[in-house]
């Protein structure tokens, strides 16, 4: 899960995918981590109205922290899920040619609602945060029913 600074958007669906992934007993087999384009915040906590508003829905983001995307996570994982155009570019950037086909936007998940991007929240108030979680939950919904589709060897 890739977004700017790792401390709103990426680290709120790194925890909800993790903990669908813990929930559907899959925890074994699909590993979730998050990182930033930029470095602004690495080694920080996500940001505390993530935070609040993801522990209202049962999601825990504390014990994360920011650090920043490498061209060696487009080798770790297999799937590098970006937030929106700006982080896709900063992402193409360090993704090599032959793993292009790793890199994804996170809303190509969705099933429910219709987005290009998931926006940052990160100016804004308490309804975005709010969004991001609608967004990021169905999304991450939709890639594990499709992760599951596809068998125990995708």
């Amino acid at each position: 899960m890739v977004c700017m600074g790792n401390i709103c958007r990426s680290p709120t669906a790194h925890g909800v995918l993790e903990h669908q992934v813990a929930d559907a007993g899959l925890a074994d087999r699909i590993q979730v981590d998050s990182a930033g384009t930029h470095d602004y915040h690495v080694g920080r906590p996500p940001d505390e109205r993530a935070q609040a508003h993801a522990l209202r829905r049962g999601v825990d983001l504390s014990g994360q922290r920011a650090r920043q995307l490498t061209r060696q996570n487009f080798d770790d994982f297999d799937l590098v899920l970006v937030m929106d155009d700006a982080n896709e570019q900063a992402a193409r950037r360090l993704c090599a040619p032959a793993q292009r086909h790793r890199l994804r936007r996170l809303t190509d998940f969705c099933t429910r609602h219709s987005a290009h991007e998931v926006p940052d929240p990160y100016y804004g108030g308490p309804d975005g945060f709010e969004h991001v979680l609608d967004l990021v939950e169905d999304a991450c919904d939709g890639l594990l029913r499709q992760l599951a589709a596809a068998g125990p060897h995708s």
